[in-house]
């Protein structure tokens, strides 16, 4: 087993580790080490939940969060408790073969599949990525499956991306308007597979580190369209410009929202009494056939719920690079946020929660926190304001911020 690493902060600023936490591979947090459970397919059955809340309750801190990748994590497990949380979830079939297999499995399912290829191309990519030929890849490199009309998943974080086409199922690199096409979900992963392997080979994988957009990086449309192997540049995608669906009601059944993702482990007990669990990178639990919001503690119900406007990391003191506490703040401020506008409140400059630009940000500094507007938290601030009036006086978060 690879030994977990402890995050720390230099004097340069915050360290980017460049790999997300598995299971067999936990990440050492403020709170004890951060253990992620990747569902296959996208999905947990009953069993599978109850069995990790109760594994979060024994040998955690009794604390969840679900990821942006669409994978839960359990918090606060010691070096002494991992042992045996490993054990119970090999019990469950939540593990891989090996921490490296683990890693590669990347892949993220849309929740809104139904009668369609998605759940085998799911489980051919899987078997190719846990096979001996598998292509060794960065630890933040993604899948993304969604073969539904509104292809939801076209804003989430995945480098190569596994669509519905005019005629078949479009496999394309991230970033990319044509891809190649497939009539079967074996030849879906097979050319999914192919183009992992493509991306080893360019040569833009540094300390283990890359990602689909870096091959690409400062050339001109015309130029990185060449770069592609030709049975990518060949079949146009469909356009996409989706929106993160509402919570509430929906096709599949219902969508249940978490504040800052985060439940407790008698919630996702209770959540599993109602049936199988459909996970998503918007931080929200789909459960089929559900028609009436459950009676539980963290739940989210409403779409108009001022905490849906607010994104926040782990901050002070669960994570040991914060600078500051976020979620009291981004608490108190979300009634002040517009509708339709998201507020992002960072423990430091890597911006983890939400890595794009949002409408505001609030990024903690060692001076307090400082505001920016429609940039990723990594920009370079010119002013800070303390906790204290930023809660008194809210509108100085939507004072122009004159970052660099």
């Amino acid at each position: 087993m690879i030994l977990p690493v402890m995050q720390t902060l230099t004097t340069h600023g915050p360290i980017i580790q460049g790999w997300c936490p598995g299971a067999l591979r936990p990440m050492m947090s403020g709170d004890g080490l951060v253990v992620r459970v990747r569902p296959r397919g996208g999905k947990l059955t009953a069993a599978q939940a109850a069995g990790i809340a109760a594994l979060a309750a024994q040998y955690g801190n009794g604390l969840l969060d679900l990821s942006n990748r669409a994978n839960l994590q359990i918090r606060g497990v010691t070096p002494a408790s991992h042992p045996a949380l490993i054990d119970g979830l090999r019990v469950l079939g939540c593990l891989d073969a090996s921490a490296e297999v683990e890693a590669r499995r990347n892949i993220m399912v849309s929740p809104f599949w139904a009668k369609d290829d998605t759940q085998a191309i799911a489980q051919a990519l899987e078997a190719a990525l846990a096979a001996p030929d598998a292509p060794q890849l960065p630890g933040k490199f993604g899948f993304s499956i969604d073969l539904t009309p509104e292809n939801l998943l076209a804003s989430a974080p995945a480098d190569i991306r596994i669509e519905a086409g005019e005629n078949g199922i479009l496999i394309r690199a991230e970033g990319f308007s044509t891809g190649a096409l497939a009539t079967s979900a074996k030849e879906a992963a097979e050319h999914a597979h192919a183009l992992a392997h493509w991306f080893t080979q360019t040569g833009h994988i540094q300390n283990g580190r890359g990602r689909m957009a870096t091959v690409f990086a400062g050339l001109s449309p015309k130029d990185r369209h060449s770069r592609l192997p030709a049975a990518f540049q060949a079949q146009p995608a469909r356009p996409a410009s989706p929106q993160p669906p509402q919570v509430g009601p929906c096709a599949n059944g219902m969508l249940l929202g978490f504040a800052f993702g985060q439940m407790q482990a008698e919630t996702l007990a209770g959540l599993a009494k109602l049936g199988d669990l459909r996970l998503t990178p918007w931080r929200m639990i789909l459960i089929g056939g559900l028609a009436v919001p459950p009676a539980l503690p963290d739940l989210i119900t409403r779409p108009d719920d001022p905490m849906l406007r607010v994104v926040a990391c782990t901050g002070a003191p669960g994570c040991p690079q914060a600078l500051g506490e976020t979620r009291v703040l981004a608490t108190a401020l979300a009634p002040h946020v517009p509708v339709g506008k998201t507020l992002h409140v960072s423990g430091c400059a890597k911006g983890c929660a939400h890595p794009a630009a949002a409408d505001f940000t609030l990024v903690a500094t060692a001076a307090g926190f400082a505001p920016l507007h429609n940039v990723p938290a990594a920009a370079r601030p010119r002013t800070t304001h303390s906790v204290a009036d930023l809660t008194a006086n809210p509108d100085l978060l939507f004072e122009s911020p004159n970052a660099t």
